[in-house]
């Protein structure tokens, strides 16, 4: 069982950062990688940065510059930095995580959420 436990959100004013993080705990042989995906009301849920194992990148293009995602020194942990925050960043958001398990092969985990509000 993999489980992934996030923290970090809460409420911004616009300009403002904060920073998520996540931990993946569990029957974990690999992680091919890790990152946060969003869904604000009535919008679909998207990829907004992800790491793999070989440290690539990759950031949704209306937070490049603004977000830095980055793996622990373990590599069970991932964080992302989120500056400069503007109101369209407000959602929920989810860790996220393609993991080798002990038992299977790749599967997706995802976090119970955190909700990140950017508001005056």
């Amino acid at each position: 069982q993999v489980q992934l436990v996030e923290s970090g959100g809460g409420l911004v004013q616009p300009g403002g950062a904060l920073i998520l993080s996540c931990e993946a705990t569990g029957s974990i042989y690999s992680i091919n990688s890790m990152g946060w995906y969003r869904q604000a009301p009535g919008m679909q849920r998207e990829l907004v940065a992800s790491i793999d194992s070989g440290g690539s990148t990759f950031y949704l293009d209306s937070v490049k510059g603004r977000f830095t995602i980055s793996r622990g020194s373990i590599e069970s942990a991932v964080y992302l930095q989120m500056n400069s925050l503007k109101s369209e960043d407000t959602a929920v958001y989810y860790c996220h995580a393609n993991v080798n398990s002990t038992h299977y092969g790749a599967m997706d985990y995802w976090g119970r959420g955190s909700l990140v509000t950017v508001s005056s």
